[in-house]
């Protein structure tokens, strides 16, 4: 019955920016960490971003998208955000959030024990 819904993808050119949502609903426990990973056609998926589900919360981000990319959360409203600036072509693909009740961790960028995945979303960055 959980389900994690994705909005905020779109098409922008270099340097410009994104803000993506997910937003969590009908989940019988909670869950204690949310990944944003991204797929490119032909590529494994690949964690960008995580956080963990705390009122002061540890962030996580891969070397591609650290000092550009901000993870954060409305706790109330179940909702996690991925701010994206500066975005550059590299950054092109299909973005998913995922959430799963163990820890970050060392396992924030893998996509083990995941318990739900959002539908995915793209995004589009022109030269």
């Amino acid at each position: 019955q959980g389900q994690l819904v994705e909005t905020g993808g779109g098409s922008v050119q270099t340097g410009g920016s994104l803000r993506l949502s997910c937003t969590a609903s009908g989940y019988p426990y909670s869950l204690d960490c949310v990944t944003w990973f991204r797929q490119s056609p032909g590529q494994e998926r690949e964690g960008v971003a995580a956080v963990s589900r705390h009122i002061n919360p540890q962030t996580y981000y891969s070397d591609s998208v650290k000092g550009r990319f901000t993870i954060s959360q409305d706790v109330a409203n179940n909702t996690v955000y991925l701010q994206m600036n500066d975005l550059k072509p590299e950054d092109t693909g299909v973005y998913y959030c995922a959430a799963r009740r163990v820890v970050c961790a060392k396992i924030w960028y893998q996509s083990l024990y995941v318990d739900y995945w959002g539908q995915g979303i793209q995004v589009t960055v022109s030269s």
